[in-house]
């Protein structure tokens, strides 16, 4: 029997979950993603454009991508209709029956230096049998299967694990076009100067770009709007802050960039969907 068109498995309290989607025409995600969960996607078929942190990917058939927690991610249409993949989310509590070496390998891709990792074709045999197999696991719910899906996803984290270990430090990542490779350069720059005044116009100036074109093309090639992305950028550090120091809120916004304290609580709550003084309230509790 076919696969359904999509499949979940667990949930964000899991110690870990899977998402998997067939999707037909042109896509790219509505939502913005920054979550603690570490994620292991795989692309059957077709072929993205994957935005990590401030960097674009070019994603095709047999890529594995590694995507750290707390880390801005989104995935985009690069023109080419129709694309099948699977995501593994993994929450910490994940690793905890572990031994700190198991622990050790399987975060290893994580937090190395390469986020694609490209299979040769007959490794793209084997973790395709391996995800196709779990994924009929979930989609018939045979007695045990809860089981079986532990098991494959387990497989699963150590199969890329390796593969990224063994991965050749000058392999050439698949390069992407003089305008995306641009718009890296954009959004690098903004992960370096997001305490600064950040306008579309100033970096319109500064990379030499008018500013409709900067702004179509930074949405194109990271899925994120110029100034959406600043703002991301400017809360991932005011969580930190907030987790980690006893500043005021109001010194935390100032420290990040925001010159205007009601701009940033409202920033703030459309990224995380609660206000800094409840992210703050709620870290504390479950410390």
């Amino acid at each position: 029997m076919a696969l359904h068109q999509e499949l979940r498995y667990g949930d964000a309290f899991d110690p870990f979950s899977v998402e998997y989607n067939r999707r037909k025409g042109h896509f790219s995600m509505s939502e913005d993603h920054m979550h603690k969960h570490y994620e292991l996607y795989y692309l059957f078929g077709g072929e993205r454009f994957y935005f990590i942190k401030d960097r674009v990917y070019r994603v095709r058939s047999g890529d594995l991508v590694f995507i750290p927690g707390n880390e801005v991610h989104k995935t985009s249409d690069t023109g080419v209709p129709n694309h099948e993949r699977i995501v593994i989310y993994v929450n910490d509590s994940y690793f905890e029956p572990l031994q700190q070496d198991e622990t050790e390998l399987l975060l290893a891709p994580f937090h190395g230096p390469h986020r694609v990792v490209h299979l040769a074709d007959q490794d793209k045999l084997r973790i395709e049998q391996l995800l196709y197999e779990m994924l009929r696991e979930i989609q018939d719910e045979a007695p045990g299967y809860r089981m079986a899906v532990r098991h494959a996803a387990g497989q699963a984290l150590l199969f890329a694990a390796r593969q990224s270990a063994a991965y050749k430090q000058g392999v050439p990542e698949v390069s992407v076009s003089p305008a995306a490779a641009r718009m890296n350069d954009i959004a690098s720059y903004i992960s370096e100067h997001y305490r600064e005044s950040l306008t579309l116009s100033g970096l319109s100036e500064l990379f030499y770009l008018s500013p409709s074109h900067l702004s179509r093309s930074f949405k194109k090639y990271t899925g994120f709007g110029l100034i959406e992305y600043i703002g991301i950028t400017r809360i991932k550090e005011a969580q930190r802050l907030l987790r980690e120091t006893d500043e005021r809120i109001i010194r935390v916004s100032e420290d990040v960039g925001f010159e205007n304290f009601s701009h940033f609580e409202k920033v703030f709550k459309s990224v995380t969907r609660m206000s800094a003084r409840s992210y703050r309230a709620g870290f504390r509790r479950r410390e």
